[in-house]
């Protein structure tokens, strides 16, 4: 009389988890488990109590590795989408150029990227998909830059107060005055006295070198808005 309150026990448990089951896709793990919960039904109407212990527990087990799989499925297809959107953002950032003018950004976005590929290959597929989505932001900070000025026309002192570190302090320019030498260094050749950094002239045609892979085009025009340098370029 125990071993069939036992088996009774059992059977509803797994009709429990089998009911569960039922919810998921249908899979090698879930079929089996429903056969052997038929086979523990027939085993209990027949009084083979034991056997349909037996057959409940089979039943039970194949429930849990039919849950277990389809987890990894879903976090499998969670991997797929994210490293899809990832990718699809790194095209678009090519597209904007992104190894030049964010290359820091971009290059955040590849390493991201390239675990989540590492990852999706170990089959550790939650890790995958965290570095897609790490991926996927670096890209999509991605922007279109307009370019800043290449050439900067030195105007008198009195109406703009040009120097070069005044000049080096401009958002257009490096936002920066203390980076004034790379004006400097860059325009010396063509300067009267190339010894001496104060005398430059009004109407000098000054170059202005990219110093962390900024694309800069054209010359400076107060009819166009430009973007603060910023050093992350």
């Amino acid at each position: 009389m125990r071993t069939k309150r036992v088996a009774i026990f059992v059977l509803l448990l797994v009709s429990v988890g089998f009911l569960f089951g039922t919810s998921y896709v249908n899979n090698e793990y879930n079929r089996l488990s429903k056969q052997y919960a038929v086979k523990a039904q027939e085993a209990f109407d027949e009084g083979e109590y034991d056997l349909s212990i037996e057959y409940s527990y089979k039943s039970k087990d194949y429930a849990e590795m039919s849950e277990t799989y389809i987890r990894v499925m879903l976090e499998k297809a969670e991997a797929d989408k994210q490293i899809r959107l990832a990718k699809n953002q790194k095209l678009r950032a090519e597209q904007l150029q992104g190894q030049q003018n964010f290359p820091m950004a971009f290059t955040a976005g590849e390493t991201a990227l390239k675990n989540a590929l590492e990852a999706y290959e170990n089959e550790d597929y939650v890790s995958a998909a965290s570095y897609a989505l790490e991926a996927y932001g670096s890209f999509a900070g991605i922007k279109e830059v307009q370019p800043l000025p290449k050439y900067y026309v030195v105007r008198p002192w009195a109406e703009s107060k040009d120097c070069y570190w005044n000049i080096a302090g401009r958002s257009y320019v490096y936002n920066n005055s203390l980076l004034w030498e790379n004006l400097y260094q860059a325009n010396k050749s063509s300067m009267r006295d190339p010894e001496n950094p104060d005398l430059i002239y009004p109407g000098m045609k000054m170059l202005i070198p990219s110093i962390s892979g900024e694309l800069r085009e054209g010359e400076f025009s107060t009819s166009k808005t430009y973007d603060p340098y910023t050093p992350e370029r």
